[in-house]
């Protein structure tokens, strides 16, 4: 949790970041990290309703839950420079990496106006202009190209580094193990983002990890990790400053275990029987990220009832905007199925 602060008078910041994996954050940071959160928020459930409608087709993976782990992380790297790659549930990180709501809601619906030009949906859409390499549908495939991106930015020198997210069912891959190993071994820049959201498909973490605790997982390779309250995005934002400087520093990846959770099911087809509904009800009375920020400024003085109102009116607006605009987009033109297949190169004289 953040540090507690005497309440701040008018034009103060309610807290004053110091020092690398500080968890403290000025009033404006705290607004930020908030709309940041609610606009996934918002915008996941409008994406569940789309579904529900049929408007969306193919595998839908909702982040409903987890907003504090990729708004946090987004907070503590260079988002001109630093990479970003994750699973197939993606579209909280999209938009915390900037990518326009309208763009990434028009490739859910499958139109010509989104990222991928509705041709990759749900778990397979890009934005190399911020550096966001995907939405990947491959149980752990992201892992060893983010470990690859990390290569890329030591050898091209730019001080940059790859944050590679994968999720606790992904953990016992191979080839996450593989790609750990030359990480280590090459010292690359990369920080592993485990979020780990306690199931698997529908198998608990303990049903399926000799190793439960998953930060451990490095540790054959001499990869350093933490475990992190992933629904604190102070937490998360403190921990991500101390791994990504790591990373930045020379030092070789950094592993972090992001304690989450998801109050959906794996995917939109599922029901999730395999947990009790009172469990899901504690965790979003006890736990949730974005309640729990709402109240840390409320109390500190930071936004009142009257703008934590305003806010949520004007996400919504931005969400209803995008579905609109996506639901009124074309679609491709089935030309578009012979485009982005191949790239012709040839060698350089």
């Amino acid at each position: 949790m953040a540090k507690s602060a005497a309440k701040p008078k008018a034009g103060e910041p309610a807290s004053r970041s110091s020092r690398t994996g500080d968890n403290s954050a000025t009033a404006e940071e705290l607004k930020q990290y908030y709309h940041d959160m609610l606009l996934i928020r918002r915008f996941e459930e409008r994406a569940g309703q789309l579904y529900g409608m049929g408007l969306i087709g193919g595998f839908c993976h909702l982040y409903i839950g987890q907003e504090a782990v990729v708004v946090g992380m987004q907070a503590t790297i260079d988002s001109t420079k630093d990479a970003v790659i994750t699973s197939y549930r993606d579209h909280g990180h999209m938009l915390a990496t900037g990518m326009d709501p309208r763009g990434v809601m028009a490739e859910l619906t499958g139109r010509a106006t989104g990222y991928s030009k509705g041709k990759g949906g749900s778990m397979h859409m890009f934005s190399r202009e911020r550096n966001f390499y995907g939405g990947h549908g491959i149980v752990g495939a992201q892992v060893p190209i983010g470990t690859g991106l990390a290569f890329a930015r030591k050898y091209d020198g730019s001080n940059s580094v790859s944050l590679t997210y994968f999720g606790d069912g992904s953990a016992n891959q191979g080839q996450v193990y593989e790609a750990m190993n030359m990480a280590a071994l090459w010292k690359l820049p990369v920080v592993y983002v485990i979020e780990n959201n306690k199931y698997g498909m529908g198998t608990s973490v303990e049903r399926a990890s000799a190793v439960a605790d998953l930060y451990r997982h490095g540790e054959a390779f001499g990869i350093p990790g933490e475990q992190v309250d992933g629904m604190d995005v102070l937490a998360v934002k403190a921990a991500g400053e101390k791994a990504v400087e790591h990373a930045r520093s020379g030092k070789g990846p950094y592993i972090l275990e992001m304690l989450t959770y998801r109050y959906r099911g794996h995917s939109m087809s599922d029901p999730g029987k395999y947990r009790s509904k009172e469990e899901v009800d504690r965790m979003r009375t006890e736990r949730d990220p974005i309640e729990r920020l709402k109240k840390m400024m409320s109390d500190k003085g930071v936004l009142d009832e009257a703008h934590l109102k305003a806010l949520d009116a004007e996400v919504r607006k931005v969400v209803a905007d995008a579905a609109e605009f996506a639901t009124n987009s074309p679609e491709p033109d089935p030309a578009e199925l012979w485009t982005d297949v191949l790239v012709e190169s040839r060698p350089s004289t």
